[in-house]
């Protein structure tokens, strides 16, 4: 299972973002569990400059604006 860490304030957009990773995921069926931090303290110790922010496992994948469908798919390969 993937730990996918969404940054963001919570906007649409960061919504829009998890909603995005879920979708995706179960096309390629990888079993994630979609993690939402909001707190501004988090989002810049995660070094996410300007969000939506995504982090795989670890790993920041993703800054700024809605992520690719297909971009998705890779990092959760």
């Amino acid at each position: 299972m993937k730990h996918v860490k969404v940054f963001g304030p919570g906007c649409a957009r960061c919504q829009q973002t998890a909603d995005m990773v879920k979708a995706e995921a179960a096309k390629i069926g990888v079993e994630v569990e979609v993690e939402k931090v909001t707190d501004y303290a988090e989002i810049a110790k995660a070094g996410v400059a300007s969000t939506p922010g995504v982090m795989i496992d670890g790993k920041l994948v993703h800054a700024g604006g809605l992520p690719k469908p297909a971009d998705i798919q890779s990092w959760l390969k």
